[in-house]
C-alpha cells in the first residue's frame, strides 16, 4: 500500500463542500492543528530535544519554544482533501520551566514542569477567512527522572488544561475547551561520549468531555523521536519527527461523530543544535505523512534552553556518583 501524502484537491458536489466547511468551521479549536477531534491539547513535535534529560537535582531550566505551520489541505479518513479553499497558517510560542526538587522518590528525583502556549491562528475556507490569537491549553507535568550512565529517563503524569479563553459558537479558537491526563515517560542515551544521541518521548493523551460543546475528543497515542550526531565540540545534526495515532473514536452528545474522525500523522525532518555557553540553539522543521483527518503541513520550530540556577555542590556530588 503506498503512503498518502499531500493530495491536489479534488472535485465535490456543492451541497458536500458546503456542509463540510459549515461543519469544519463550527468545530476549529486546536492551538497547532484545526478542530477539536482533530487537533490536541498538546503541541505535537514540541519535544524531541533530549527529552529524557532533566535539570541536576535543585536546579531550574527554562525553555521557549517557537513554531510556524502552514497546511494547504485537510485531508479526510482515505487521505483526499476534504475542505475546499483550506489554508491553515498559526504562530506560535510557549515559555517553559522545568525545576528538580532534589527529593529523592522511588530511587530517582522528583521534578515538576509547567508550560503556557500564546497562538496566533488563521483559517481559511470557501466559506470564510477567520483569524485569532490568545493563551492556548497550559500544561503542567511531574516526574520522577532517573540518570544511569549513558542513560537518562523518567516517567510520571501531565495535566492538560483547558484554554482560559474559549468562544463558543465561534469560528475559530486557539485552544481545546477541555482537560486532559497524559501518563508519560523518554529516555536519552547518550553513548560515545555524550556526541552521539536517541532519544524518544511517549504520551497517551485520555481527553475529557468539552463542557460546552459536549464534544469528547477520542484518546491520543503519540511517539516523539530524534537522532543526533556531533559533528563538532558544539554543532549537532540529525533527524527528527513524531507518530501521533488518535486510538478511540471522538463522540458528540454521546454519539461517534463522522465515523470516530480518528486522526493519524508520521512526521519528519532534521534538527540542528548550536551550544553557546550554557544555553543550546534548536532549529528543527517536520513534514507531515500519511495524514488522516486532520491538516497536512509543514511545520518549523525554534527553540532554546538554558539553566536558571546551579546546584547545591552536595546535589551536584550526588548526582556525579549516579552517573559513574
Amino acid at each position: 500500500m503506498k503512503p498518502k501524502s499531500c493530495p491536489p484537491k479534488r472535485k465535490m458536489t456543492f451541497l458536500f463542500r458546503l456542509a463540510t466547511c459549515i461543519a469544519f468551521i463550527g468545530l476549529t479549536a486546536a492551538w497547532m492543528r484545526g478542530t477539536e477531534g482533530s487537533g490536541s491539547v498538546y503541541p505535537i513535535g514540541a519535544e524531541t530535544v533530549l527529552p529524557g534529560l532533566t535539570p541536576a537535582a535543585g536546579q531550574t531550566m527554562f525553555a521557549e519554544f517557537s513554531t510556524t505551520y502552514q497546511a494547504n489541505v485537510f485531508l479526510d479518513g482515505q487521505g483526499h482533501s476534504s475542505v475546499p479553499g483550506f489554508k491553515l497558517s498559526v504562530y506560535a510560542f510557549a515559555p517553559k520551566i522545568t525545576h528538580n526538587w532534589g527529593v529523592h522518590l522511588l530511587g530517582g528525583d522528583l521534578v515538576s514542569w509547567a508550560a503556557f502556549p500564546f497562538a496566533n491562528e488563521m483559517l481559511q475556507t470557501r466559506a470564510g477567512r477567520h483569524s485569532t490569537t490568545g493563551i492556548s491549553n497550559p500544561l503542567l507535568g511531574t516526574d520522577i527522572a532517573y540518570n544511569r550512565g549513558n542513560w537518562h529517563w523518567w516517567y510520571g503524569l501531565d495535566l492538560m488544561t483547558s484554554a482560559p479563553v474559549y468562544h463558543r459558537g465561534g469560528p475559530i479558537n486557539v485552544g481545546q475547551h477541555n482537560f486532559a491526563t497524559t501518563p508519560s515517560g523518554a529516555f536519552t542515551y547518550l553513548p560515545n561520549h555524550g556526541r552521539t544521541e536517541i532519544s524518544s518521548r511517549l504520551q497517551y493523551i485520555v481527553n475529557y468531555t468539552d463542557s460546552v460543546t459536549n464534544y469528547h475528543s477520542g484518546n491520543e497515542f503519540l511517539w516523539e523521536y530524534v537522532a543526533m550526531q556531533n559533528v563538532t565540540k558544539k554543532l549537532a545534526v540529525g533527524a527528527n519527527g513524531y507518530f501521533y495515532q488518535q486510538t478511540t473514536a471522538d463522540r458528540l452528545l454521546g454519539l461517534i461523530y463522522a465515523g470516530g474522525n480518528q486522526g493519524r500523522d508520521l512526521a519528519i525532518g532534521p534538527e540542528v543544535h548550536y551550544q553557546l555557553g550554557p544555553m543550546i540553539l534548536i532549529a528543527k522543521y517536520f513534514r507531515d505523512t500519511l495524514v488522516e483527518n486532520r491538516p497536512c503541513g509543514n511545520a518549523f520550530w525554534i527553540e532554546f534552553a538554558v539553566p536558571l540556577s546551579h546546584p547545591h555542590p552536595k546535589q551536584q556530588a550526588q548526582r556525579l556518583s549516579q552517573l559513574n
